[in-house]
This record gives structure tokens, sequence and C-alpha cells, in this order.
């Protein structure tokens, strides 16, 4: 059994696969526990691991899962990052500045999608990513929902937290369902008008793959020519993976 992980700003995603992806889990992000602290709380999802590939965005945390490895489960985990066979290419200022889940969700595109796509991806930060016969042209980022939301309860008196829930209109007439038309049909119109605006420039006509934590929130409200794909960083995780141990 093959454990793939994304470590996220806000949470880690563990699935198993054994054929084909199985289980997946979350877990929110703490980059204070130790080795020992993330195997008790993961030691049943690891159980039967024979590999790991991990793609990270919190270097902090890529010691911890290579000590975990090496001490609970007997190897050395695999990252995602320079050295690796991802089939993807990357033309943009400094290469090193494109992120690890970038890149699998990358590899994901073209393996299942074909050699050119844009990956817009909802978690922490929502990124938007051009990919071009097999390369990464270039990203867009912006504030993701959750940190949307995080941020104006914080900077307001009379707004407390709430929870997203698809809004039934553009405009609403209480607090919560106001909050959510404004940053769900907001987010989602953003993303359109991203899109569209890419799309021109390129003169051509790509797949739109929408993946993350945060993109069931909008799935239903963004063009239903975007791609949904809940596992695409998984996906491209165990694509990598192969590419990596001659076998597929």
């Amino acid at each position: 059994m093959i454990n793939l992980i994304d470590i996220g700003n806000s949470n880690i995603v563990i699935a198993t696969y054994n054929g084909g992806l199985k289980n997946t889990y979350r877990y929110t992000t703490d980059k204070t526990k130790s080795v020992d602290e993330y195997y008790a709380i993961l030691k049943d999802v690891l159980d039967d691991s024979k590999a790991m590939i991990i793609s990270s965005v919190v270097p902090e945390l890529n010691i911890i899962f290579k000590n975990l490895a090496i001490k609970y489960l007997s190897y050395e985990p695999m990252f995602i990052g320079p050295g690796l066979k991802t089939g993807v290419k990357i033309v943009v200022d400094n290469p090193k500045e494109v992120g690890a889940d970038l890149v699998a969700s990358a590899a994901a595109a073209i393996e299942h999608y074909g050699e050119d796509a844009i990956v817009i991806d909802m978690g922490t930060a929502t990124t938007i990513t051009l990919i071009e016969k097999k390369v990464i042209k270039g990203v867009a980022i912006t504030a993701g929902l959750v940190t949307q939301r995080d941020c104006l309860i914080g900077g307001t008196s009379q707004l407390t937290q709430f929870e997203f829930k698809k809004p039934t209109g553009v405009i609403a007439t209480n607090t919560v369902d106001c909050l959510n038309a404004g940053l769900l049909y907001g987010h989602a119109k953003m993303l359109e008008g991203m899109v569209d605006v890419i799309k021109k420039n390129h003169h051509k006509e790509l797949p739109v793959l929408l993946t993350g934590g945060a993109s069931r929130f909008i799935n239903d409200l963004v063009d239903q020519s975007f791609i949904y794909d809940e596992y695409l960083i998984l996906k491209g995780l165990i694509t990598i993976y192969h590419k990596n141990v001659n076998k597929k």
C-alpha cells in the first residue's frame, strides 16, 4: 500500500493507494506537533504502508514526516521537488517558487485531461495555473475562501464566524446568507472572469479543472463546463510516484 500525502497550510490530506485511490482522510495542519504526536494520530491510516509520496507547502513539517516514516515505517518517503521526474516542465521566473501542490496538480491534469489545461486549486490561497503543452506557463494567486472569511470576521466588530453553505441567491436578507452570497458568488464569478481573460489572451479553449478543499463550496455556482476533480492532487502524486519507480 502506498500513502499519498498533501500537506497544506490549513489541512493535511492523506489517501491510501492499492491499485486505485482508496480511503482519504483530512486533518488540521499543526506545525507544533512532533514526530511521535503525528504518528499517534496517523498510525491507523499508515498501517501496512510500504511507500509514501508527499506534496508539501509547509517546510517545517517536511522533516517531521520524513522522520516519522524512517522511525515507524522503516523507509524514507518521496517528496515532490527537484530531482523527481514529474512529466511537468516549469517556465517561470523562478521555478523553485512553484509549490509542490501545483506541480502535483499539473501532473494529474496532463495525465488525465491532456497537455493543456487551466487548474484552479482552492485552499488557503486560490491558485489558477496555466498549463500549455505540459508546461506550467504561469500562476495567478488570490486569497482563498476561508482566508477571506476569517480576515473579514477578524476585522469587523459585529460579524461572527459562520459555516459556508450554498446561497439561495446573489442578494440575501440576513447577515449569514449575505456573507455566503458575497463570498461564494463573488469567488465563483471572479474565477469565471479570470478564466475568460486567460482563454482570450491565449486564443484557445482549455479544459478548466476545479479542485482543492474549498472548491466544493462553489462547484454548483461556477460555469458547468468546469470539471470538478476533488482528488486531482492525489492523482498527481501517484502519477509522479509511478514515474520514479519505473512502473505503471
